[in-house]
């Protein structure tokens, strides 16, 4: 494996460097402004000076912050690093049961916040004793719910400079709570070396540098695009419309060279009948190389079409948030529809039996296993963590296989597969069966408890209106169901069919398969 280095610097040493390489160059642009790398600089250094007055600059004081897709949260966040203090990131798309778990569970005393967040905050204030203020980002009008201040407010009167902090680069410097698919959401411990080092490791594997520009088509904004950005020095465009032709037009119109979006996003792109008949430069031509995808599987027919009608790669990537997150990468030059990729650099994989625990060869199923200077420090409130063996080996739960070239291919997650007859079954492979079907509009599929054979399985199928007949639903269900299994082997036919009004997903766009298999145990018990 080649040398990789990174900066040995703390996390907000990120955009020190680049606002001391390009003081004027463009950090991050939104349809109201655009901020240079210096005045973007210049704004976590105010808020760093605001944390340190009020936790009285104790180190490792935990500050939520919310991920929101907006240049005040790459400020708030390099900020409270700046000051010494740990980010706790803050989602503000989870409800209150998630915001009180994120709180209590962290500890967080001062929290940066948009107003809808702030005001469940305002409700959950008496369960939350350690935080003492909530600071509103988006309250330009002053107006916030009681007991908060706007963050202009806050502000008034604070330095425009922090006192100079020194770093460990192996203190936390960020904990992510996981999404909670397999249970209740876990405090990520990330340090500073975990965070900078993927931040180089992702801008190589995208391969960004100081002419790059990048558009975020996402619902928050994350960090592994904000640090990996600002360690090239890229321009990042940041567009929270959700319709995907606004975000494509943003795209051409900012000489785009980077396009970013979510699985879930990408497939309704994919099926907009909008974009065939969009002229190629508002489809983001020009400069744009690749469209980049992570989270979770895209269906190869949406990639395809996509790389057919934009005329760029659609590239995979693969890793999580006790992977500060990213571990694989497609490379344009090397795109194979349905792999994510080989390791970025300074990382390696293996994939181990799924009995016995010991490696396999290639081509051969076994779970996946990472390592790397990106792995997490541990979870929060654990001394110490069962997914890390003692030779630094994180065992990432998801099941895969890697071919003769050192790519990864990922066959599920798993605690999402399940065996009919001793036989292994992955949902993802017979949703990707379902999804060539034009009448299906999503899908999700999940394993029915049997007595008899282990498992049967279940597919719930969102129809295309055009395909929803009313009275003759069922006739549709049972014909989608009889062309996928003509495709499938037998351990693999679907048994049971329903049709659903929506796919439950997760905040971050994935299925919430955890819900789905305890209400179909419920069901079956029943």
């Amino acid at each position: 494996m080649p040398t990789f280095t990174y900066p040995e610097i703390p996390v907000d040493g990120l955009l020190r460097a680049s606002a001391a390489r390009d003081p004027g160059g463009t950090a991050v642009r939104t349809a109201r402004a655009a901020l240079s790398f210096g005045d973007l600089d210049a704004r976590a250094d105010r808020i760093a000076a605001y944390v340190q007055r009020h936790t009285g600059g104790r180190p490792g004081a935990r500050i939520g912050v919310a991920n929101v897709l907006d240049a005040v949260f790459a400020a708030g966040y390099h900020g409270v690093l700046r000051a010494g203090a740990t980010v706790v990131l803050v989602n503000p798309l989870i409800g209150e049961d998630g915001l009180r778990h994120v709180f209590a569970a962290s500890g967080a005393e001062i929290a940066l916040v948009p107003a809808a967040t702030a005001h469940l905050l305002a409700k959950l204030r008496p369960a939350l004793p350690a935080l003492h203020t909530v600071v509103v980002t988006d309250a330009p009008d002053a107006v916030v719910p009681p007991g908060c201040l706007p963050l202009h407010t806050a502000l008034d009167g604070i330095p425009q400079a922090p006192e100079p902090v020194t770093a460990d680069l192996d203190a936390v410097a960020c904990v992510q709570f996981t999404t909670g698919t397999t249970g209740r959401p876990k405090g990520v411990l990330l340090t500073h070396r975990n965070v900078v080092a993927n931040a180089r490791q992702t801008a190589l594997a995208h391969r960004l540098d100081g002419d790059s520009v990048t558009v975020n088509h996402l619902p928050l904004y994350h960090v592994m695009h904000l640090n990996s950005a600002l360690d090239a020095g890229a321009c990042q465009v940041l567009c929270p419309d959700p319709d995907p032709l606004v975000s494509l037009a943003v795209a051409a119109g900012t000489g785009a060279t980077h396009y970013y979006g979510l699985p879930a996003r990408l497939h309704r792109l994919a099926a907009d009948p909008r974009l065939a008949a969009t002229e190629r430069a508002a489809r983001g031509g020009g400069r744009l190389t690749a469209v980049l995808s992570g989270g979770s599987a895209l269906r190869r027919d949406a990639a395809h079409t996509l790389r057919e009608l934009l005329g760029v790669p659609v590239v995979q990537g693969y890793g999580m948030a006790e992977l500060a997150p990213l571990t694989h990468c497609q490379q344009p030059g090397r795109y194979r529809p349905g792999a994510v990729g080989a390791p970025v650099p300074g990382t390696r994989c293996r994939l181990i039996d799924l009995t016995t625990g010991r490696p396999v060869g290639v081509w051969s199923t076994g779970e996946v296993q990472v390592k790397g200077p990106q792995l997490m420090a541990g979870y929060l409130g654990e001394e110490t963590c069962a997914r890390i063996d003692a030779d630094g080996w994180f065992s990432t739960g998801d099941v895969g296989y890697v071919d003769d070239d050192g790519a990864l291919w990922l066959v599920d997650r798993l605690d999402d597969i399940f065996k009919y007859d001793n036989e292994i079954v992955s949902p993802s492979r017979v949703e990707g069966i379902l999804a060539t079907d034009p009448r299906v509009a999503d899908c999700v599929v999940a394993g029915w408890p049997d007595e008899e054979h282990g498992g049967l399985v279940w597919a719930g199928l969102v129809l295309r209106d055009e395909a929803d007949t009313g009275p003759r639903v069922l006739d549709v269900l049972d014909s989608i169901t009889a062309r996928a299994n003509e495709q499938l082997a037998p351990f693999e036919h679907i048994r049971l069919t329903e049709a659903l009004d929506t796919v439950p997903r997760t905040p971050t766009g994935k299925p919430a398969r955890r819900l789905i298999r305890q209400q179909l145990a419920q069901r079956a018990a029943s």
